[in-house]
């Protein structure tokens, strides 16, 4: 092998780890998170899983960019994501809020792991042929960053009264709009686009970093909420849209 050879294969085998590090932070945060959460502090375990969800930003714009998009790279993500987003915020919540009630909480605990994981799984498998500027069901990283969000969120409104059941009810919101066919938006950009807006990217992502700084415990929340009911309001309007349409067209075929 001579020195062009060895310099190409150095390259290759750079454009492939070093996305993937970006995920193994995501793992890494996650598997702490569950850690934290066990030892009882769920603060720091809350603030991981939001932590790790910008691992997760990342890591695919950073494969897309620099062409290091794997078949490796994507199943390691799902796995990835499995612990840091549907694990470990089904610990947190369980271990904080729901192990005072008896059998259902750790069965809403696991109904969110089991949600989560059919949620990666018809990702993988769906058609590469579909409107990438969609997911179909909310996403899991938003699903576990809201239960996250939220734990905070009532911990700076000092939300204590039954919290146990606002926390069932959202798990349960969460577990069912991933394996929904609501459309969320991906915000996902080409390559191309990625590299002619690289800086106003990051611009935009540093304001909103210094915005969410301002009160990180109630913003996120309030953000994760915005992303959810976009995806809701416009899951109904088309099904208005539809069914008016449908009744015209039945009137038009009734009047033929």
């Amino acid at each position: 092998m001579n020195r062009e050879e060895r310099k190409k294969r150095i390259k290759d085998t750079s454009v492939l780890v070093f996305p993937n590090l970006f995920t193994t932070g995501n793992l890494f945060c996650g598997f702490y998170s569950i850690i934290s959460s066990l030892k009882g502090n769920f603060i720091l375990a809350s603030y991981l899983i939001l932590i790790a969800t910008l691992f997760d930003m990342v890591d695919g714009r950073v494969a897309r960019l620099l062409k290091g998009v794997s078949d490796f790279g994507k199943e390691y993500d799902s796995l990835s994501d499995l612990v840091s987003f549907g694990v470990a915020p089904s610990i947190l919540v369980y271990m904080s809020y729901l192990v005072d009630i008896p059998r259902l909480g750790w069965l809403a605990a696991f109904l969110f792991v089991a949600c989560g994981a059919l949620r990666l799984a018809r990702f993988n498998i769906m058609d590469i042929s579909r409107d990438p500027r969609y997911f179909i069901g909310l996403p899991i990283p938003v699903a576990a960053a809201t239960l996250a969000s939220f734990f905070l969120f009532s911990g700076e409104l000092k939300l204590s009264y039954d919290g146990h059941y606002w926390f069932l009810g959202l798990i349960f919101l969460m577990s069912f709009l991933m394996i929904s066919a609501v459309n969320y938006k991906s915000y996902k950009k080409p390559e191309k686009a990625i590299k002619r807006k690289f800086y106003t990217n990051m611009v935009f992502f540093l304001l909103l970093l210094i915005v969410v700084a301002v009160n990180p415990q109630i913003i996120i929340f309030a953000l994760c909420c915005v992303y959810i009911a976009q995806g809701l309001l416009y899951y109904i309007y088309n099904g208005v849209k539809m069914l008016f349409k449908s009744k015209k067209n039945k009137r038009t075929t009734n009047g033929i």
